[in-house]
């Protein structure tokens, strides 16, 4: 059976045998005390969406945009697969919501805190996270451009980088709050030392990247120093740029929660997950880490769309 043809059977038919499974779970007869016969159901429900899913993705498209709706799907489907599975094992096992709740039930959580969820929101990522990531990123954007200049200074700044870069957040968050106090300021702080040195260290990397060649000729034109950085160097360094960027987005996020722990007004995400945790509340604790993990694919999609648009010309998108 090719390729095609396998996931055009076995994608609905596992769609609809993994609705029904979540159907009958949930039914009292079934939910924490399911038998044999559904394990073994959603064993074959498991090698029916495995085999579709590869055949959706070994499909070889001709319409670019039927192939990137394929491209999206797999992922997408595989991804909903794996809360299928959760559901089903937590609530047919009748694993005790302290250690483990249910996808259902951490969504039902999440729809009815959004007031908290978006204060805490608003606390940890438009103010900690958004503004230690600009002036971090900014900060070492400017002084990469410096050390770049100045030789001696690039010597000495990278193998300190990699010093700074290696020191736990957990012992910088302490030193921070006790400086800028337990206000946001202070998470914006352990935000920033987390982010300056991956933006720097990437873009001296780029801005060496430019190739002997391009440079020659570009003092062939008697080009100075500004110019040859604005005209040839930056852009070649615009990649590893946009990969600092990348790494950090995720890293300021990380870094403003568990900075959170150490001390911070009676909100954030950070604040709610320990306070929750102290209390058993997993499911409101899962709901804090679903919105983090919103917030950072979010930010991280974004700035992989301005990459995309920025870097158009580099040989990583041409098809």
């Amino acid at each position: 059976m090719s390729a095609a043809r396998r996931a055009m059977i076995l994608t609905p038919l596992a769609a609809l045998g993994c609705l029904y499974a979540l159907i009958l779970v949930h039914r009292p007869a079934v939910a924490g005390q399911a038998g044999p016969a559904f394990w073994v159901f959603v064993a074959v429900l498991w090698v029916a969406a495995g085999l579709a899913l590869g055949g959706l993705s070994h499909l070889r498209l001709r319409n670019p945009g039927a192939r990137r709706l394929v491209g999206l799907s797999v992922p997408v489907l595989f991804g909903a697969f794996l809360f299928f599975l959760w559901e089903v094992i937590v609530v047919g096992a009748g694993v005790p919501s302290v250690l483990m709740p249910a996808p259902s039930s951490i969504a039902s959580r999440f729809a009815a805190s959004l007031p908290v969820l978006r204060d805490d929101f608003v606390q940890t990522f438009m103010k900690s996270v958004l503004s230690g990531y600009m002036i971090g990123c900014l900060s070492g954007f400017v002084v990469a451009i410096i050390a770049d200049r100045i030789p001696f200074l690039r010597r000495g700044l990278l193998p300190l980088g990699n010093f700074v870069s290696a020191l736990p957040v957990i012992g910088i968050a302490p030193i921070m709050v006790m400086w800028f106090g337990f206000d946001w300021p202070s998470k914006a702080a352990v935000v920033v030392v987390m982010t300056f040195f991956p933006m720097l260290i990437n873009t001296v990397a780029g801005l060496a990247a430019a190739g002997r060649l391009e440079r020659d000729l570009m003092h062939s034109y008697a080009a100075g120093y500004w110019t040859g950085l604005i005209k040839l160097r930056l852009p070649v360094a615009l990649p590893f740029i946009f990969n600092a960027l990348k790494i950090n987005s995720t890293l300021a996020l990380i870094g403003a929660i568990v900075a959170e722990f150490f001390g911070t007004p009676i909100v954030g995400m950070g604040f709610r997950i320990s306070i929750e945790v102290a209390r058993m509340a997993l499911d409101m604790v899962w709901a804090e880490i679903a919105l983090a993990a919103i917030a950072g694919s979010a930010f991280y999609g974004i700035i992989a769309l301005v990459e995309r648009a920025a870097t158009f010309w580099h040989p990583s998108y041409r098809t």
